[in-house]
């Protein structure tokens, strides 16, 4: 049974989807969210160095994974398939992991279907906007806290730790899932325009990309705003590497351009039809 208010919101939140995609406001919010409280230097131990810092995150993980083994089980969660992981597998030094962002569950779907591409103790960090990792209470505030998390900030001196520690985390072979199309978009099965930030960071820190595209079909089961759970297929994309003979900038246009075609082509593929 559908729980009137949750498919109320839901449905406002599709109305703001087809009203930004006429608008072309493809990257803009269109959830709800409570201004952020601006992250202050020192607030994020964002490569996990403190003892205590390291019982949380594994206490963050453990939760996380209960969470979402429990949709699965209850089928709330269905990943039907994962296409090319050999393309992950392939890239043993750290790398930009991108994907199309569509719902609060995709950053499990990308942990949980890369994990034979992970080191051994090593997990997917992910860069999370500031307000979620200022505003959930609960559990889900642990989640968004210590789950190998990467909060963006409006400090610029907090931006700053933020940069070392992407430079560290990729140095030391880890894999950072970064959302280049920004906001979450639910169940949107379009790629959107990308951002350049994730491939600045590919480009800066001489790492490669690993694009991810996630196709959807809609299963038989619902959720509880009664709208069918998606049917996820996975696909890992062929890597994208920086040129060591092009600029910073020309290195960003060319990576974030390779990545929006060859999510382009996962679609057009994957659905049958002319991305446009």
């Amino acid at each position: 049974m559908a729980d009137p208010e949750k498919r109320a919101e839901r449905l406002r939140v599709l109305a703001r989807i087809a009203e930004y995609e006429r608008e072309g406001r493809f990257n803009d919010d269109v959830e709800e969210d409570d201004p952020a409280i601006p992250i202050q230097p020192g607030d994020v131990d964002y490569v996990i160095r403190k003892p205590s810092s390291k019982v949380k995150t594994a206490v963050a993980n453990a939760l996380g994974r209960a969470f979402f083994e429990n949709m699965i089980r209850k089928r709330q969660l269905i990943i039907r398939e994962v296409r090319g992981i050999e393309n992950a597998t392939a890239v043993k030094e750290g790398a930009i992991v991108t994907c199309n962002h569509f719902h609060l569950s995709d950053n499990y779907v990308v942990y949980k279907t890369i994990r034979p591409a992970l080191k051994k103790h090593h997990y997917l960090y992910k860069v999370i906007k500031e307000s979620n990792y200022t505003n959930f209470k609960g559990p889900v505030r642990i989640m968004m806290r210590h789950a190998n998390t990467l909060p963006l900030s409006a400090n610029l001196s907090t931006m700053k730790e933020f940069y070392a520690a992407v430079q560290t985390l990729l140095s030391r072979g880890e894999k950072i899932l970064i959302y280049p199309e920004q906001a979450m978009w639910f169940n949107y099965r379009k790629p959107r325009p990308l951002k350049p930030g994730a491939f600045r960071f590919a480009a800066k820190y001489n790492a490669p990309v690993i694009p991810v595209f996630v196709g959807m079909k809609d299963s038989e089961e619902t959720d509880d705003a009664g709208f069918p759970v998606q049917a996820l297929y996975v696909h890992y994309l062929p890597a994208i590497y920086p040129d060591p003979g092009l600029k910073l900038s020309e290195n960003t246009e060319r990576m974030m351009r390779e990545n929006a075609r060859l999510w382009a082509d996962a679609y057009e593929a994957f659905y049958g039809e002319l991305l446009s």
